[in-house]
């Protein structure tokens, strides 16, 4: 029987699933609830030093949403507004309660050694298991110089983990932008400076969209806006794609963050190198009681799969990434229609027809292949509001 224990740098979780550092971890009260309904850990919302100014934007929220489900999910909101005294109490006081579960002091302080260290070195025995850097903001904290202001830049980012790990007793792990040319750069450089881990990714900078009458931006703040952190299902293919590059080039753990929204995600999450997973959205839209069946489709797959827990699963499809180059492309695919499904609405025929091939027709009221045209390309079978359409060697 599999169990959904791990353990990451000596640290032990008797599940993957964190908290990620965002509003569902912002109270003490909170995360208490959030352990009792079965959370692994919690990434605190971001503890700055006392006097950093924290005025917040109303409204601060926007969505995008398909068939009533939020898809994307967009905010402004700036970082914890409890003191440094409230973590430490609210953190022993979580820690004595909780003993199993894991907690991450994740923090950020503007550009002076001195800041970083002196809130690294007061949450050194405070009972958390780790530190997370928060270098990755991408709302509000980079007209400071913090934020990702700090993420961006490699030399910046390795100074400041050198900071950190030079008084730091606990594993340190960063959290990386996906707002960058190369994550991949940012990273070596952390590990170089001397990171235990990585999380990845924050929130990708986006403008959720724009009212046509008024012609304000959202959310809106006002009749104004400003650029946001975009998160949600719709993030997870760059969150995926961005830990699998992490992890083609770095051995450290990673905490996977990105458009997590189910066991599935999570799964993918660690077949591309994640150890464990953070999440954040699908708490603010469904409240942690998704934890549930967080759980229990984990465990039920790793079961089906004959894996003894969540360490099983880590990096099984990164032999499966290649370069363009390297991909066979000898073997073609072709669409095959299930006439059972298929509705004849001529979707696929048009589609075809319009996307550069030809190779769909109506022939005597069913859909027929031009094998000598078509490529494969598989659009066709995406299009199709029945899913008729299969692509077979």
């Amino acid at each position: 029987m599999a169990t959904l224990s791990t353990s990451v740098l000596g640290i032990d979780f008797e599940n993957p699933f964190i908290l990620a550092s965002a509003p569902p971890a912002a109270k003490i009260e909170s995360i208490d609830k959030a352990f009792s309904l079965g959370w692994g850990g919690v990434s605190v919302k971001t503890i700055t030093p006392d006097g950093l100014e924290m005025i917040e934007a109303s409204q601060r929220y926007a969505t995008w949403k398909l068939n009533n489900r939020v898809c994307g999910f967009e905010n402004i909101e700036l970082l914890s507004h409890l003191t440094v005294q409230q973590w430490l109490d609210g953190i022993k006081f979580l820690k004595q309660k909780h003993p199993k579960k894991v907690i991450i002091a994740n923090i950020m302080a503007p550009v002076v050694k001195e800041e970083w260290q002196k809130l690294v070195m007061t949450f050194n025995n405070s009972g958390a298991d780790a530190f997370e850097l928060n270098f990755s903001c991408p709302h509000g904290m980079p007209e400071k110089g913090i934020g990702m202001a700090i993420g961006t830049n490699p030399e910046i980012s390795a100074t400041i983990t050198q900071w950190v790990a030079e008084v730091a007793q606990k594993p340190v792990f960063v959290k990386l932008s996906p707002n960058v040319t190369d994550i991949v750069k940012i990273a070596k450089s952390v590990e170089a400076a001397g990171a235990n881990g990585l999380s990845a990714i924050n929130t990708v900078q986006s403008m959720m969209g724009v009212d046509l009458d008024t012609f304000e931006p959202m959310p809106n703040v006002n009749g104004k806006t400003t650029f946001g952190g975009y998160s949600g299902m719709a993030v997870k293919p760059i969150g995926l794609r961005c830990v699998a590059q992490i992890r083609q080039n770095s051995a450290l753990p990673i905490m996977g963050i990105g458009g997590i929204s189910s066991w599935h995600d999570a799964a993918e999450y660690m077949c591309v190198g994640a150890d464990v997973v953070q999440v954040c959205t699908e708490v603010m839209i469904n409240g942690y009681a998704v934890i549930d069946s967080m759980k229990k489709g984990l465990l039920n797959y790793l079961n089906s799969k004959d894996f003894s827990g969540p360490a099983d699963l880590k990096n099984k499809a990164i032999v499966n990434l290649s370069a363009h180059q390297s991909l066979n492309k000898q073997k073609q695919v072709y669409p095959y229609v299930d006439d059972d499904l298929c509705v004849k609405c001529g979707k696929c025929v048009t589609i075809c027809d319009e996307s550069e091939h030809s190779a769909l027709s109506f022939i005597n009221g069913h859909i027929a292949l031009d094998k000598d045209k078509c490529v494969g390309c598989s659009l066709c079978s995406h299009v199709c509001p029945k899913s008729a359409l299969k692509m077979k060697f």
